[in-house]
């Protein structure tokens, strides 16, 4: 398996965004506008990538030091924009997507999920991790499954209708015991 890491993104991986920004299968995991040009078409990656902080996080994933893949990492209590809106605190939020269609399917994103779960729950406060996939995305469902998420329910974020779902602690914490 080659070697996955991930790094704190730099204003220089803007680039990097903004290509993957406009891949197909990006697009399709970001929103069910079948007429989409941008998975975040709002976002300007520079000024983004600048607003970065303690409680909203930009990662870089690698393989070999070759850039793959992005993640944010937020405390979705504590983030400026609110996304989320009322939710409880000691929490995780995660998005995550690989980049280049060849890079998709060999366990990459999974390198990379597991290498985020444990840097989220390093810190002992944190008493689980939600994420928000489209519910029109059973591929991304599987993969939670996957890695342990379970679905709580659907829940509306502007346009976009996701089936949230969350690791707790606990669940997170049987899944390493052998």
């Amino acid at each position: 398996m080659p070697k996955v890491t991930l790094r704190q993104a730099a204003p220089a991986d803007a680039s990097w965004l903004d290509l993957w920004d406009t891949d197909a299968d990006v697009i399709s995991c970001s929103t069910d506008d079948p007429d989409a040009t941008f998975a975040f078409e709002d976002v300007d990656w520079p000024q983004e990538l600048a607003a970065q902080s303690e409680h909203s996080l930009w990662l870089i994933g690698e393989e070999d030091g070759r850039p793959i893949g992005a993640m944010q990492i937020c405390d979705p209590h504590l983030e400026p924009t609110h996304y989320w809106g009322d939710i409880a605190p000691n929490l995780r939020a995660i998005d995550i997507w690989i980049g280049a269609p060849a890079d998709r399917g060999r366990g990459l994103g999974a390198e990379m999920m597991r290498l985020a779960l444990e840097r989220c729950f390093s810190d002992a406060r944190v008493t689980g991790i939600v994420i928000d996939p489209l519910a029109s995305n059973e591929r991304a469902h599987r993969f939670y499954r996957r890695m342990g998420f379970k679905p709580v329910g659907r829940r509306s974020f502007g346009a976009d209708d996701c089936l949230v779902h969350e690791l707790t602690r606990r669940d997170w914490q049987a899944s390493k015991e052998p």
